[in-house]
């Protein structure tokens, strides 16, 4: 069978959800957010990823989002839905909802609450009855830091013989691993950075592009990059990886979801407050954020 053809090059933001003071997901900031970020060189949206603090919404907010993204979003962009669940069942069963929310691909993350049985041949199984069952082409979601499973290059390779499992995100920074991948998986299958922070050396290995928390803040830039990068203009993209690193760290790493938003608040989007148990950052972490972005030029 022929694989699902889903275009997935180019810089995805993993958007945040915007929540007001007391919790609540203010939809009109986020329609706000996606129709500025419409006019960024970027190839679609992640609605649902860390980032969307996906794990903190009921099902019900998960699927409004997306349906959201999707009505605002214009119609030459993607949007991807995060539809991992812990169970088997429950993915298959959000992804079916995320394709009624409009959405075009499904970002599965790894299961991780029994991480200890997380084996390869239970990923394999995992992911193979949820594409079977999808509508919609499913994008593989690597991210360790938060899952504690950290799926192999072999199970990813295995999994890229799928006809409607189209790529993976792999937010791990393992380069070596994202090498072996590209050049072990079936024709047609991409790889995508997962973070800003190793996107040039992604690129030299063979990824196609970046889900990067920093999409959020300087698309342009991470555009810029690869446009670079596929020029052969190695130089100028060492140089903006460079330039990047630190304001990367800042609202990854360092400090998460709560960082990043202060930046968006910083750089003309609605950033807001985190959802708890998630706290704002303080003040005196505040202040390194956003020097970390003043050293990026992000903002002055």
């Amino acid at each position: 069978m022929t694989k699902t053809a889903l275009r997935l090059g180019g810089i995805f933001p993993p958007i945040p959800t915007p929540f007001g003071e007391s919790g609540e997901i203010l939809f009109d900031r986020l329609e706000e957010n996606i129709a500025g970020w419409n006019d960024e060189p970027h190839s679609g949206y992640v609605a649902g990823g860390s980032n969307g603090e996906f794990p903190l919404l009921t099902i019900e907010e998960r699927v409004e989002v997306v349906r959201r993204v999707r009505q605002v979003a214009t119609p030459d962009r993607l949007v991807i839905a995060g539809s991992g669940m812990e169970s088997t069942e429950a993915t298959s069963d959000l992804c079916e909802k995320m394709a009624r929310a409009g959405a075009d691909a499904a970002i599965v993350v790894t299961p991780g609450y029994y991480r200890g049985r997380m084996t390869s041949a239970a990923l394999i199984a995992h992911y193979r009855a949820v594409a079977d069952r999808s509508p919609l082409p499913v994008v593989l979601y690597n991210v360790p830091a938060n899952t504690g499973v950290d799926m192999s290059a072999e199970a990813a390779i295995e999994l890229s013989h799928h006809p409607r499992i189209v790529g993976m995100k792999d937010s791990a920074g393992d380069v070596v691993k994202l090498a072996r991948i590209v050049s072990g998986s079936a024709e047609g299958f991409q790889v995508l950075a997962g973070s800003a922070g190793f996107f040039l050396a992604a690129l030299a290995v063979g990824a196609v592009g970046a889900v990067a928390a920093l999409a959020n803040i300087c698309g342009s830039s991470l555009d810029a990059l690869l446009r670079a990068f596929r020029a052969g203009e190695l130089e100028e993209a060492r140089r903006i990886q460079g330039r990047l690193i630190e304001a990367n760290a800042a609202v990854t790493s360092r400090f998460g979801v709560p960082g990043l938003k202060a930046a968006m608040d910083w750089t003309g989007r609605y950033g807001g407050p985190p959802r708890p148990p998630l706290l704002p950052l303080s003040e005196s972490d505040r202040g390194l954020v956003r020097r970390a972005l003043v050293g990026a030029g992000i903002i002055e």
